[in-house]
């Protein structure tokens, strides 16, 4: 499960990666009119400063053209939750936006769900990096199934691994230190 998701996101960043044209690739087209518009929802992180500010770099490094849709609220200890708020709303515009908050409970979540409306903006606690690209991976799809990409990218992205085996290097040491006739 841990290792497909890793997978999925890496093959992903690839084939973004090899592609002269990533930003169509990832943009979806929809005819209205007769006319093409590209359609993606804003992505906003808002969290505790400076993560804000470095995730959205951890974000333009493996997605440079991601500029345009990103946006970041560094929430600096004398901010108030009402302060927050303002500059949320400020920076949403008017279309679609899914909003990362690096945690609930705090002022950045708080502030968040004050705006959100469940329908054109949304709200997703727990910001990672594994998250974050998962999302601009697939930030051309419809705003429920962004949720629920940035929802696995988090939630997959988080895993344990056991420490190795010790290696026997005291002994591996103790052998070259022989086979040089060191004699201290």
């Amino acid at each position: 499960g841990h290792l497909r998701a890793v997978l999925c996101t890496v093959l992903c960043l690839v084939r973004l990666a090899a592609s002269s044209m990533a930003r169509t690739q990832r943009c979806k087209p929809r005819r209205t009119s007769g006319r093409i518009i590209i359609v993606m929802a804003q992505l906003l992180l808002v969290a505790h400063a400076p993560l804000a500010s470095a995730m959205a770099e951890v974000a333009r490094h493996a997605f440079p053209d991601c500029g345009a849709q990103l946006r970041a609220i560094d929430v600096q200890p004398t901010d108030t939750p009402e302060g927050v708020e303002a500059r949320l709303r400020r920076e949403l515009g008017g279309g679609q936006a899914l909003i990362l908050a690096d945690t609930f409970g705090a002022t950045p979540g708080n502030a968040a769900l004050k705006v959100v409306d469940g329908e054109r903006v949304r709200l997703v606690c727990g910001l990672n990096v594994p998250m974050l690209w998962r999302t601009l991976c697939y930030a051309h799809e419809p705003l429920d199934s962004l949720v629920s990409r940035a929802l696995q990218g988090g939630a997959q992205g988080v895993m344990q691994w056991a420490s190795p085996r010790p290696q026997n290097q005291f002994e591996k040491e103790a052998l070259h230190d022989q086979g040089h006739g060191s004699n201290q």
